[in-house]
Order: structure tokens, then sequence, then C-alpha cells
């Protein structure tokens, strides 16, 4: 690509070593998680969600299990106001939780923002204003100095406010665009902040440190947030925040990462939504560390329901690539894949139920409200023998035969790319009793009698063959020899019996039987017919004359 010389690096690396994180494995305990949908979000959508959208969308969060919730910025709009004093006047934030409020650190914003949270119980009143080189130079056009005292000037209105304004307050500040700030100049403004605020253990305050805008790799915001770590004021009281934004499509890395570099505290959305390429995934976030063995202490185990409304208030869409609520995450057309599941999935029920370790499938669906036989195996013309016999055995109860599965696979492979199209589940099954099971287009079993005789069996069955209704006899050492021997003494078709397996098809009085019968003609090829009925002889046979019809059809 032309002109990448343009492009100069905007971040900046720790003035000292900073990479005791990379020795940490995995995050062995959650942060502390805010939802910031109503806020960052919101301000993110074409067409802002309704007050009621935002009153059902906050009831959500509250259930999935958000103690810390971003309802807006009270002093920009008539519409962030009013969202807030509903939540108050209609007394709908749980003893449980803490609202969130943004303001500029601007003295009248801030003055109006302690206003519209008249009567709350309790809330985190977030300040923050821009600290970065490009911002300095190019938007304020002012010095460090300057810049430094906005934030202070900010955290003392703050400190003020909150001394005369009946309510629990809690303070938290942002350094914007944090990852664009020399760190040692982003230290000094925190530092100053936290200063102020003067935080003990019965009151912490927060320090956010935002991906406003990605500039680099993951690791070097880790690197940047450990030195922010080692290096604040008051670190024991102090809750070292992160809010990621994904530009550079590592915004759930960054996360990751710089929890591991001494993060406490992760301010994220749902699914991702924000400016420009949105937020970090809460979602994934939270999920990772579950198939980690780790709780998130958030309950995402009804996603799909979460999933509905969240793209009906935003009128955003989840991918269906999305992480855990994808609508194809879970789902494997590739024939290996399938295989290795199948097979995985069943080893995991004989041999460690208790443990999930399935190929090619990180975390049980189950433990997000999902099903296999919808979402895991999903038959296309990519699709092998294992996929279509799960679905057939998972969803319907039919255990076909292994030798029988590669030619199932291969019908229904045929089917989808003729049509072009994925098959569902039930147009499997029709398919399969379509193709295979009780066939009578040539030869149809009308009744059948057995006689016990000196050393084996001997049959009448009665045919109607091409419409024309004859009667056979034959002799064999079982039920289903004996017809079988019926049909090649009459030259019906010249073939050996293969294989035969039959099982019940449902459980209760009313069972039924199901039954398949391989055969193996002169030139060598295998054909395979299924039987079901009431009466395992009568499916026997039905499955046998499946096989001899779709060979006759052949």
């Amino acid at each position: 690509m032309k002109n990448a010389s343009k492009y100069e690096r905007q971040y900046f690396m720790p003035p000292e070593p900073c990479f005791d994180w990379v020795q940490k494995e995995y995050i062995d305990k959650p942060p502390i998680w805010c939802s910031v949908d109503l806020r960052d979000g919101n301000q993110a959508l074409i067409i802002p969600m309704s007050l009621e959208e935002k009153l059902e969308y906050f009831q959500t969060l509250v259930d999935v299990g958000f103690k810390e919730i971003e309802v807006g910025f009270p002093a920009a709009s008539d519409t962030e106001y009013e969202f807030l004093r509903a939540l108050i006047e209609r007394n709908l934030i749980p003893e449980d939780v803490t609202i969130q409020v943004l303001t500029q650190a601007r003295e009248h914003i801030i003055r109006k923002t302690f206003a519209a949270l008249d009567g709350c119980p309790r809330a985190i009143v977030h300040v923050y204003n821009s600290t970065s080189k490009a911002q300095r130079e190019q938007v304020f056009r002012k010095s460090k100095e300057e810049i430094l005292k906005i934030a202070v000037d900010g955290a003392k209105l703050l400190k003020e406010l909150a001394a005369e304004t009946e309510g629990n307050f809690l303070f938290e500040y942002s350094p914007e665009s944090f990852t664009g700030t020399e760190p040692e100049y982003a230290l000094e403004v925190c530092n100053a902040v936290i200063d102020i605020w003067e935080p003990t253990p019965d009151w912490k305050v927060i320090m956010n440190l935002p991906v406003t805008v990605e500039h680099s790799l993951p690791h070097v915001y880790a690197s940047q947030i450990e030195y922010m770590s080692k290096n604040m004021h008051n670190r024991e009281n102090v809750i070292l925040s992160l809010h990621p934004h994904n530009d550079r499509g590592c915004g759930v890395a960054d996360t990751e990462l710089a929890l591991l570099a001494g993060a406490d505290r992760v301010e994220g959305t749902l699914f991702g939504n924000g400016e420009r390429t949105g937020n970090v995934d809460i979602i994934t976030v939270a999920m990772n560390m579950f198939v980690h063995g780790v709780d998130p202490q958030l309950n995402f185990e009804d996603i799909m329901s979460i999933r509905e409304v969240y793209e009906r208030v935003t009128r955003m869409t989840v991918d269906d690539r999305a992480p855990y609520a994808g609508k194809l995450v879970f789902a494997a057309f590739s024939g290996s894949h399938q295989d290795a599941i199948a097979k995985g999935m069943k080893w995991i029920e004989e041999k460690d139920p208790d443990h999930w370790t399935v190929p090619y499938l990180p975390i049980d669906p189950h433990d997000v409200g999902r099903e296999y036989e919808g979402d895991v195996i999903r038959i296309n013309s990519q699709s092998g023998k294992g996929g279509v016999s799960f679905i057939l055995e998972q969803r319907f109860g039919y255990r076909i035969p292994q030798k029988m599965r590669e030619d199932v696979g291969y019908t229904m492979k045929g089917v989808s790319d003729e049509l072009h199209k994925e098959l569902l589940p039930e147009e499997i099954l029709e398919l399969f009793k379509e193709k295979y099971v009780n066939l009578a287009d040539k030869l149809k079993l009308v009744e059948v009698h057995f006689k016990q005789i000196d050393g084996g069996i001997e049959t009448e069955v009665t045919l109607g063959v091409n419409n024309v209704m004859k009667v056979y006899h034959g002799k064999g050492n079982g039920r289903l020899d004996a017809i079988s021997n019926a049909l090649k003494r009459h030259n019906i078709l010249s073939y050996k019996i293969l294989d035969y397996k039959e099982h019940s098809l449902t459980m209760g009085s009313n069972s039924l039987a199901v039954s398949y019968v391989g055969i193996r003609l002169e030139d060598g090829s295998v054909v395979w017919g299924a039987g079901i009925h009431s009466d395992i002889i009568d499916a026997s046979a039905r499955a046998l004359f499946s096989a001899v019809n779709r060979a006759l059809e052949d």
C-alpha cells in the first residue's frame, strides 16, 4: 500500500522496563465490571435508545450481574438527564448497584452533573480531560501545565460539591487518550488528582486509563498499565480501571494483558458496541475467563436472550461469528471437525462427564444456553459422514451403523450441493426417510409368515412386484436369511447381506424398532436400507426390502 511512511507511532513506551505481567499464565480472578452500554455504547448508535428502551436495557444489565453501570452524561442533553432522573425517582437502582455518570472537567458541567444526581443514594462521578500529545498540541493548544491544571481544578470541584450534596459519591478520573500520552506525564496528572482526593481503605478512588484510540500492540498497553500501577500514589487505595476501544481489533487482548499487568476494573459494553470499532466486548473477556475455569461473576447462561434485547433496542446486529453469541460460533461444517466433535462428545459422556475437553469446542454450548443439535453440527456440501449421523442420533434417535454412515453422509452432501443450501435437521430426517426407510417402489412387502423346521426357518412372503401380487418361499438359518433366500431363489437380485443392526427408536409401550441392512452386489458395491415397524422382524424385513429396492432403482 502507498503512503505508509506518513504514519508515525503515536504511543509511548514507559521510561522503565515493565514486563512482569509476561510471567503470568492466566487471569485468576474477575475484575470489577462496569457497563458503559448506556453511555459510550448509546452515544455511538445511529438511533439512540428511547427512555423505555434504556430502562429495559438497564434491567438487562442488572440481571447479568453488573454492579456498576454508567448511565450517561446527564449535563450533556435532556434525554440523558431524564433517564438518570427516571432511575432515581422510580427507585429502579438496586441496593447493590452503583450508577456512574460522566462529566468533563469543566466547572459548569460538573455543577450540572451534581444537580442531576439529587436524591441518588450512590453514584460514581467520572470526570475526565484529554492529556494526549496530539490533543494538547492540535485541539487545546495548551501546555502540559495548563492541561494538568484542568484535571486538578476538576478534582477539587468534585470534592467540594460532594461534601455539599446529600448522597454517597465515589470519584473516578480518566486522562482521556491515555494511550497517546507520555506515561510519565499521565502518571504526574493522575498522582496530582489522587493527592487531592486522598483516598482511604473505606473510600477508594478509580483511576481509569482508557485506550480511547488504539495505537499500539496489546503488550505496549500492558507495559503502560504496569508502569502506572507500580508508580501511582496511594496505590492500595486506588482502583486501577481499563476502558479499551477496538480500533486495531485488539480490545480484548488489550484488556486481558492489562489485567495481567495489575488492573482491577474493566469498563466495556455487551457485544463491543461503541464509537468507531467499538468498546471492548465484556462478554468475550468474561467468557474467556470462564473457559479457563474462573467464574467471571457475570451471568451469560442465556446469552441468546441477552442478544435479542441488545439487537432490538440498539438496532445493531451481532455478527454470526461473534464469540460465544454468534449464530455459527459452535457450528461445524467441516467433515473432519464434525467427526472429531461427535467422537469427543461421546468420549466425554462415557469417560469424563465432569470436564470439558471436546475438540474444536472450547466451551460447552449448554453453558450459554445453546443446543448441540441445532448449533454444533451443521450440514452442507462440505460436511462429512459423522455430522449427519450425529444429528440423526442426537435429534431423532437413529443410531446409524458405522459402515452405513459414509453412504448416508454422501447422500446428504449431494442434495446440499445440488440445492446450494444448508440442510436443517428436519430436512435431514425427511431425506433419510425418503432415501432409505421402508422403500417399496418395486418390491412391496405385503405379509410374511414363518415356520420353524429342522435346521432353520421356512418363510412364505407375499410381495407386490411392480404392483403384481406374488408369493415366494424360502429357507434360512434365521428369519431375515429365509426372506433373503426367497428373493434370491426367484432371481429378484443377486447379493449377499453384508451387515445388519437394530435398536429401539423410541421408549415406551408404543416404541418402534428400526433396522439397518447393507447388501453387497455382484459388482462389489454396497447398498443400504432401513426399516421401521413396531415389530422388530417386520422392521428387519423392511430394511432388507429398502436396500433391494434401492439396488433395483440404481
